[in-house]
């Protein structure tokens, strides 16, 4: 297959974001009939997949089913990985054709219980390397898109689109001055949880009372989205997201528009380790994007001591030095 040229990529974008902002209307729309049945289980829409914290509505299928027609009209030889078919058997391997990825709804707790942190987030896989993004918060009308090579921005309430990140990036001298996100995710087995509240609590603790290692960071934050972690993060209002668990489908859009912000992704702490030092670092091959864990850190400006290519190299050491790393499951 040839390559994609820049103007099939640019149509493909203008295709997306009408195609997220359309998802997004179909998102408010069950919002709204979801809180108005909140309390009648004769009208609850809302199911459980794996258990209690990990929740489907009627909307997430709908909303898939709705991107997935639209994309084989418009596409028919493209592939598509999504959330909710994948979830019901739809399991096709990754290849190097064009693969829509798709979360129809990420933050479905969040667009449960009516917090309006929830988007549809769209990634368009190439050659098995994720090459555009579109994520776009109907609640918030903010609507982020990147493709490889050109930027991403960002557009508030149907303005003019905006570079991210948003401000000249700053520096950041250690942990101890971040904001980190991080999420509990729907494994609450005892390992898993005993292991993040540990690696939560020397992220944010302070080691001048007691807790041994602490980082104590300016703050956590748990926002319930992978797609808005990544996408705060490229806007520079995070200054690193962590999460182990997600899938592909999470975090393909975000990674396009998080690099095209200049922040650097990477997988676990064995796939940082084993590519820091060569020039492979920051490739999101299929290893990583499939890999279930990854770790995303904002654009950092150079000083005269350092350059900021190398800050994020310290600052992912530093953090994984102190977290705890456990199995996704």
């Amino acid at each position: 297959m040839s390559e994609i040229p820049p103007i099939d990529l640019t149509s493909i974008l203008d295709f997306t974001i009408s195609l997220a902002r359309d998802a997004g209307d179909l998102i408010l729309e069950g919002s709204e009939a979801i809180q108005r049945a909140a309390g009648d289980e004769s009208q609850s829409t809302v199911g459980e997949k794996k258990n209690s914290v990990d929740l489907v509505t009627e909307y997430d299928v709908r909303v898939e089913e709705l991107v997935k027609k639209k994309i084989f009209q418009k596409y028919p030889h493209f592939k598509f990985i999504g959330e909710e078919s994948y979830s019901a058997g739809s399991r096709p391997p990754l290849t190097d054709e064009p693969t829509f990825c798709v979360d129809p709804i990420d933050g479905t707790t969040n667009f449960v219980h009516g917090f309006p942190f929830a988007c549809i987030s769209l990634g368009l896989i190439y050659k098995r390397r994720p090459v555009l993004g579109v994520i776009y918060n109907p609640f918030l009308n903010y609507l982020y898109h990147g493709i490889k090579g050109h930027g991403s921005f960002l557009i508030r309430n149907g303005g003019e689109p905006k570079r991210l990140p948003l401000y000249p990036p700053k520096h950041l001298a250690s942990l101890s001055q971040a904001v980190l996100a991080v999420e509990w995710g729907s494994d609450r087995g005892s390992t898993t949880i005993a292991s993040k509240g540990s690696s939560f609590m020397c992220l944010a603790g302070d080691p001048a009372k007691g807790v041994e290692g602490g980082r104590m960071a300016h703050s956590l934050r748990s926002m319930g989205s992978a797609a808005l972690n990544y996408a705060m993060v490229a806007q520079g209002g995070l200054d690193m997201y962590w999460e182990i668990g997600c899938w592909p489908w999470d975090v393909c859009a975000g990674i396009v528009i998080a690099e095209e912000a200049g922040c650097v992704v990477t997988g676990s702490h064995t796939a940082f380790s084993a590519s820091v030092s060569t020039p492979a670092f920051g490739d999101v091959t299929e290893e990583i994007l499939t890999g279930r864990k990854y770790l995303v850190i904002r654009a950092i400006a150079d000083t005269k001591a350092e350059k900021g290519s190398e800050a994020q190299k310290r600052l992912i050491k530093d953090f994984y030095d102190t977290v705890v790393d456990v199995d996704a499951n």
